[in-house]
């Protein structure tokens, strides 16, 4: 009788770890997908910084201010979707569906805010003086400082390699953009 009741105890526990790991699994899949909308606002926040640092180049102004410009334009576009999303979220009239595509498209945000910084992080240990990388769900750009004659095939090998190394990101789905000093 013991036995039987030390059996039916221990597969009860394993019955409940499995199905918590279940949860757990189910629950973190249903998060990481990016709004189509939050990326397009980042897309049109980029271009806005390039096409400003374009105007911009010819007053000689350094390229730091263009990298310092595309991550403030970054992170401004960021929280006024993060602040949407939140809105979006709170809102008694919202459905659980909405609730739920909103923290995921918070999430994703979350996630590429940390990949981004951790690659840019990366990329400046391998001697570039400075970059910036703008990742959405089906590619990744980096706009690094360039010489007056371009970036070496090493140079773009190395950022290759770092983001390939780093990320899901294959080589064809990377961008760079040379920015002139």
């Amino acid at each position: 009788m013991k036995h039987l009741k030390r059996n039916i105890t221990i597969v009860t526990v394993l019955i409940f770890v499995c199905t918590a790991v279940y949860l757990n699994w189910s629950y973190n899949n249903s998060w990481g997908k990016a709004d189509d909308a939050m990326v397009k606002a980042e897309d049109d926040a980029m271009m806005k910084a390039e096409e400003a640092y374009a105007a911009k180049k010819g007053s000689g102004k350094a390229a730091s201010d263009y990298f310092a410009e595309a991550r403030l334009n970054r992170q401004v576009s960021r929280d006024e979707a993060l602040e949407l999303l939140e809105t979006a979220a709170a809102s008694d009239a919202a459905s659980q569906d909405t609730i739920d595509s909103a923290m995921s498209a918070i999430s994703a945000m979350a996630n590429y805010s940390m990949q981004e910084t951790q690659l840019e992080n990366l990329l400046i240990a391998k001697d570039f003086s400075d970059c910036v990388v703008y990742m959405t769900d089906d590619s990744i750009t980096v706009a690094v400082p360039a010489p007056a004659e371009g970036l070496s095939a090493a140079a773009v090998a190395r950022i290759t390699e770092t983001i390939t190394a780093e990320t899901n990101y294959a080589a064809s789905q990377l961008n760079v953009i040379e920015v002139s000093a």
